[in-house]
């Protein structure tokens, strides 16, 4: 005869999260470069897609993070 036996385990993880902060210099006329809260105004601007390095381009308008943002 062949016992078994169950037991509950309990299992921990642990995830790292990295996150890269791009700032973006002021403009030369001393003001903020240009940023747009969401896609929608980026294209109402006629500025979509925005490139990273363009005014405008920031992370949160680039979902896949290749570097083109509201595509």
């Amino acid at each position: 005869m062949t016992a078994t036996e169950t037991r509950e385990v309990q299992v921990t993880t642990t995830a790292t999260v990295r996150r890269t902060v791009t700032e973006q210099a002021p403009a030369q006329d001393g003001g903020l470069s240009e940023y747009y809260e969401n896609c929608d105004e980026a294209r109402a601007a006629g500025a979509a897609p925005v490139h990273e390095g363009d005014p405008g381009y920031g992370p949160h308008l680039d979902r896949d993070r290749d570097g083109v943002g509201c595509e």
